[in-house]
């Protein structure tokens, strides 16, 4: 039985007709559509997109790919050829080569790399498929659970990705936000199977499973960093969720969940200063 996202210590069976949030008589409005919860009563206009209802402006998003693209002009020479996952020709300047993510150079005390991999694209393609993704999964996910659990997920489920990037390929080069993106998935599938969602109906399962393919199936995608972002963004998830006793996108953010987040976070930090090099 759900808890009302209001009075968690309310069991009830009603939930919202607009954003699924579970809520008892006394926070329920009746509308023409059904019932609603209280800040669903009282908008004006969503948008959809997911599955997920989104009536914040995705403000963090937008910057998140204004930096990107920014940080890609920056760091790549277009046209000189190389680079991989390109389209045309581009290739790293001595600028995204201090950037990227490089086991021994992590070792040797540049830690910062574990995060700004994250900005740092090879080339048009790389960076066009990721943007498309963080916008599509980005906006939906702040969108609904707002921008201040939405940069927990992505930030945790980039070091995370960091980390599953050192754990098999420590020698090799690696940079992307696809770590933190997938991230973001396992994020959305933990707020879908709280949302009662059916598997097979799930449209974060797709991306998930089509990304994980094209993962396996393509060489020079980073594995590591995929699957350890994935994991990362759904643990966090679960822990902004109360451990599965909440509601990830609604709510206060207690000690708990927060603390939960923090320990995803040291643990990739301190795992990959372990590996690298």
């Amino acid at each position: 039985m759900d808890t009302c996202y209001r009075h968690p210590d309310r069991e009830t069976a009603l939930h919202c007709s607009n954003c699924g949030r579970p809520i008892c008589p006394e926070c329920m409005t009746h509308a023409a559509v059904g019932i609603r919860c209280p800040e669903c009563a009282g908008r004006r206009t969503v948008t959809q997109r997911a599955g997920f209802t989104m009536p914040r402006t995705p403000v963090l998003t937008y910057g998140l790919i204004a930096a990107n693209i920014a940080l890609f002009m920056l760091t790549n020479r277009i046209g000189s050829g190389g680079g991989g996952l390109s389209f045309g020709s581009a290739d790293l300047n001595s600028l995204g080569d201090r950037l990227v993510l490089y086991g021994p150079s992590v070792a040797n005390g540049q830690d910062y790399r574990l995060l700004t991999a994250a900005f740092i694209h090879y080339g048009l393609l790389h960076i066009a498929f990721n943007m498309y993704a963080l916008y599509i999964l980005g906006t939906a996910f702040e969108r609904y659970a707002g921008p201040v659990r939405f940069a927990a997920v992505y930030f945790t489920a980039a070091l995370s990705g960091s980390f599953g990037a050192l754990i098999l390929t420590p020698h090799s080069a690696t940079a992307g936000a696809s770590g933190a993106i997938f991230g973001l998935m396992g994020a959305l599938f933990v707020l879908e199977r709280q949302r009662g969602m059916a598997l097979l109906q799930s449209p974060i399962a797709g991306w998930i499973l089509i990304n994980l393919i094209f993962t396996f199936g393509i060489p020079g995608i980073s594995v590591g960093g995929h699957i350890g972002g994935l994991v990362g963004g759904g643990l966090a998830g679960f822990a902004l969720s109360g451990y599965g006793r909440g509601h990830m996108a609604y709510g206060r953010l207690g000690v708990l969940p927060v603390l939960g987040v923090a320990v995803i976070v040291v643990a990739s930090v301190a795992g990959s200063l372990a590996v690298a090099g």
